[in-house]
């Protein structure tokens, strides 16, 4: 297992982790099988989404607080349960494929990082299996 260090620098953040998840594969050598990327937080997630345009990533946060608000009637009281509930919801691992030693995403793909309760220092586990 490999692991990946992501020091977020705000309470609510998507941090595009692509480029090291691909650097992990590479650097594993392993030509064709499958790459599982787990988030090991219940406060954060792992997700896909367009890479593209990075608008997406504000409308992203702004759908998720709406959709889980920081609401004060939450019965957890350690303050973070909307971080809970979103981190729940968009999920903590990813299946990627690797074909010919690469990481296969369609054309406006990246993968992301969820931070929900930050600014926090956090880890990403990474398993590259073998076909």
């Amino acid at each position: 297992m490999e692991k990946i260090t992501v020091k977020t620098q705000k309470k609510n953040d998507l941090i595009d982790i692509t480029s090291e998840i691909k650097g992990m594969v590479e650097a594993l050598n392993v030509q064709d099988g499958i790459c599982l990327v787990f988030c090991p937080h219940t406060t954060a997630s792992i997700t896909i989404n367009e890479a593209f345009d990075p608008a997406v990533k504000g409308d992203f946060m702004f759908s998720m607080n709406k959709i889980s608000p920081d609401y004060k009637e939450f019965r957890h009281t350690e303050g973070n349960s909307d971080a809970h509930v979103k981190s729940s919801l968009v999920g903590c691992s990813l299946n990627l494929i690797i074909n010919k030693g690469k990481v296969m995403l369609g054309q406006w793909q990246g993968i992301y990082f969820a931070e929900f309760d930050g600014p926090r220092t956090r880890e990403i586990w990474i398993q590259a299996i073998s076909k």
